[in-house]
């Protein structure tokens, strides 16, 4: 089990890491969460899967995609921004600076070890990922329960920016997430993941 940065320009390296990533997608957030997004044959994309956006897998031995999140930068069109501006008080963000994490999810068939591994993984890899690169922060719209239970409770500083909504079948809400390199080692050390599970210089794939 690895976590990988994709971009367009490097799925071919990654066997079914992206379609799978994909497939993941459907069943997490049309099958489960019920959300209105584009599909096709069991495949969810919508309009922000761009050549600017990175992609954070967690890919088992057999290639497959078992964890994700999507960054978008800030600088291009994002989903807060573009479909939800409502959910966040005040204007929001176009700067190198700050990018959006969104389509944050688990294999929900992994066991409960697995998939809390795929998970801190992740969490980790989307700090790393914004110390590598300098960012301030992340914007994220995510259900209440996983933003509270999973991304703060790993270490994570959330700011929420304004109030509840449903998004599908569960109340969400738009929060900012603080970057840095202190928050980075909070964050190791609460999911018990003591190493970098990015390498070291991903200037190759921003």
């Amino acid at each position: 089990m690895s976590v990988v940065c994709l971009t367009w320009e490097t799925i071919h390296l990654h066997g079914e890491a992206w379609i799978s990533h994909h497939r993941l997608r459907h069943r997490l957030f049309v099958d489960r969460l019920g959300w209105a997004v584009p599909s096709y044959r069991g495949i969810e994309h919508d309009q922000f899967d761009t050549p600017t956006a990175r992609y954070l897998l967690s890919v088992d031995d057999a290639g497959q995609t078992q964890g994700m999140l999507r960054l978008l930068p800030t600088t291009e069109p994002y989903m807060l921004q573009r479909l939800w501006p409502e959910m966040a008080r005040g204007s929001l963000p176009a700067s190198a600076a700050v990018w959006e994490a969104t389509r944050f999810g688990c294999d929900p068939s992994l066991d409960p070890r697995t998939r809390r591994r795929v998970v801190n993984e992740i969490l980790c890899a989307t700090q790393e990922f914004g110390v590598q690169h300098g960012l301030k922060g992340f914007l994220v719209v995510m259900p209440v329960r996983l933003l509270k239970f999973v991304v703060a409770r790993a270490g994570y500083d959330v700011r929420l920016l304004g109030g509840e909504r449903m998004l599908g079948k569960l109340p969400a809400v738009a929060a900012w997430l603080d970057v840095s390199p202190e928050i980075l080692c909070r964050v190791r050390q609460r999911c018990a993941i003591p190493d970098p599970v990015l390498p070291a210089d991903l200037s190759a794939a921003a």
